[in-house]
């Protein structure tokens, strides 16, 4: 029995790790860059449209005139932003982050959020209406908007304004905070004799698939709250639904009051929500093939047209996000803006409850460090410390199997060929000895959860993305990006996935080899080779995960063997009194 419950922990253990190797790879190739994009679309119909809907999203726009003079442009400057918004079809389509680059070097790219048309991935935030009447005369792509002041910043708000010269005016208010928020109010002025009826709506559009990593445990595509539900739809997911029969191009429609919707990346999201969370909405997430290229839409838009009457005001009031997924920020926006549930587009996966309140330990003791990797060092110190007495009973019956090892073997050459007597006696011994035979399980699954939750938190939060160690760790997120194999630089060549060996790998597998020869050794022959190979294993299996993980499970190896080491120590000592008592115990009877 307690040969089949130490099998049962080491598959389990190596299962665990296989999966989450399985889970980390890449499942689909990295998308190839895709073509220029094509003739601008916008949401500008001539006919009446169904209540909720911003449209024809993909209707192409009239080519400009060639006399016209060429787009204008608003500059945006914040702490934390730059770039402009396109004054003609008023999109905000040219967003860089100041705070991100796109790799660890000094002199790499800033991260660019949205980008215009005319380059590779087209991606922008787009404001407008649509005619529910028919004959209102509404903005569109070709709209050249006028700006009143300007550049758009925290402390200077800009109005964009047009007018139809129908009666009607179309203003939108922009203001921006100093992080990522960009708030909208959408105003038609009618002026006019007659009452009109018009469609806001605002939409975040991509005109090509973006580069996914393609992890399991990874969501990348659609992702919002709509109903006060988490909604989530992969681009390969969106598009296979959108071309259902009827779909017509809709991978999702929803009503919702409050909420939010847009694309998720790895670390980034771009998002649109009401300013009042008491605001009903149609919600819709879109797929399109145009010209051979994809295109992504998700947009908010009244459930029903705004009727304007003479001398009155039609109003939209929503946000748009568009930067990094700051756990700290997202979970401001939440509380203070009535966000719902905001924070959850940062896939911290079914086991929220843990690894959010992981990232928290993680992030309270890199502020008081101003480290991250000396953070999960303290972390494992303090964990080690509250699983001490459940841990330290684990060790204390493990040394006591080791110490009995000479006996368990007497027993089972003593009754070789009567295996169910053999194991009766064993266990007699246990019992007799007060040692639990699969204790030595304990410690690795207590590591599990930990291990799971660690993993996520390097995987998916920004905090841990470039975030350096010591030495050659400059991203704990990443792999060590040493080899074995190339003699860590002077071999130049590129070895296999397989044969990724860097240097912390390297000790994880010597810190488990150590801990094992701690341990008893198994006296069935096929445990002990199992037990032999565990190590070089998990040297493998972990030499691709991330650093910052590797480097936990070294540095919890380390402890456990000190701490093993220390109750060995004192167990073996006890054990001596305990026999001098025996003997001393023994004369004076005799």
């Amino acid at each position: 029995m307690d040969q089949k419950r130490l099998l049962a922990a080491i598959a389990l253990s190596i299962g665990i790790l296989l999966a989450f190797d399985l889970w980390k790879r890449e499942t689909t190739p990295p998308a190839e860059p895709p073509p220029p994009a094509v003739a601008q679309q916008a949401p500008t119909p001539a006919a009446p449209v169904a209540p909720g809907s911003p449209g024809a999203a993909t209707t192409a726009a009239a080519a400009p005139e060639a006399s016209r003079p060429p787009a204008q442009r608003l500059k945006i400057e914040s702490p934390r932003l730059s770039g402009s918004l396109l004054l003609r079809g008023a999109r905000l389509d040219d967003l860089v982050l100041k705070d991100y680059r796109e790799t660890t070097a000094p002199n790499s790219p800033l991260v660019r959020m949205f980008a215009p048309r005319d380059e590779v991935q087209p991606y922008f935030t787009q404001w407008g209406w649509s005619a529910a009447d028919g004959r209102t005369r509404v903005p569109d792509a070709d709209t050249d908007w006028t700006a009143s002041g300007g550049p758009l910043s925290p402390d200077s708000p800009v109005t964009l304004s047009w007018d139809n010269g129908q009666g009607q005016t179309f203003q939108i208010l922009l203001s921006l905070d100093r992080n990522f928020m960009f708030n909208a109010e959408q105003r038609v002025i009618n002026n006019g004799g007659d009452a009109v009826q018009v469609l806001p709506w605002v939409r975040v559009r991509r005109e090509a698939t973006p580069h996914v990593a393609g992890y399991y445990i990874l969501h990348e595509g659609f992702v919002g709250v709509l109903g006060g539900r988490l909604q989530e739809q992969t681009y390969k997911a969106a598009k296979g639904e959108a071309e259902g029969e009827g779909k017509k191009g809709v991978a999702l429609e929803q009503d919702t009051t409050g909420g939010w919707a847009g694309f998720t990346d790895k670390y980034w999201l771009s998002a649109i929500a009401p300013v009042d969370a008491a605001q009903p909405l149609h919600a819709t997430w879109r797929h399109a093939a145009e010209g051979g290229q994809d295109r992504w839409q998700v947009d908010f838009a009244t459930p029903a047209p705004q009727s304007v009457a003479p001398g009155a005001t039609g109003a939209l009031a929503t946000r748009v996000f568009a930067g990094a997924k700051e756990v700290h920020l997202l979970d401001a926006y939440q509380s203070n803006l009535g966000i719902t549930d905001f924070d959850k587009a940062i896939d911290f996966g079914w086991f929220y409850f843990l690894t959010k309140p992981f990232f928290y330990a993680l992030d309270f003791l890199y502020r008081l460090l101003g480290n991250f990797g000396i953070a999960i060092l303290v972390a494992t110190v303090v964990l080690k410390a509250l699983f001490f007495p459940l841990a330290n009973k684990a060790y204390k019956s493990m040394a006591r199997m080791k110490a009995l090892a000479p006996k368990m073997q007497e027993i089972r050459e003593r009754y070789k060929e009567d295996p169910a007597k053999a194991q009766s006696e064993m266990m007699a011994l246990y019992r007799t000895e007060k040692v639990n035979p699969a204790s030595g399980c304990l410690p690795m699954l207590i590591q599990v959860p930990v291990f799971f939750a660690l993993y996520k938190v390097l995987f998916v939060t920004i905090e841990m993305r470039h975030a350096p160690f010591f030495g050659w760790i400059h991203d704990l997120s990443a792999p060590d990006p040493t080899n074995l194999f190339t003699l860590f630089g002077l071999i130049p060549w590129e070895p296999p996935h397989l044969l990724h060996m860097p240097i912390w790998a390297i000790i994880m597998g010597l810190t488990m080899f150590f801990q094992q020869r701690l341990n008893p050794t198994p006296p069935d022959p096929v445990q002990a080779k199992i037990f032999t190979f565990m190590p070089i294993i998990f040297t493998f299996m972990l030499a691709s995960f991330p650093a910052g993980l590797v480097i936990y499970w070294s540095w919890n190896n380390l402890l456990s063997i000190l701490q093993q080491s220390y109750i060995m120590r004192h167990d073996r000592a006890a054990r001596r009194e305990e026999q001098a008592l025996k003997k001393t115990t023994a004369k004076a009877k005799g």
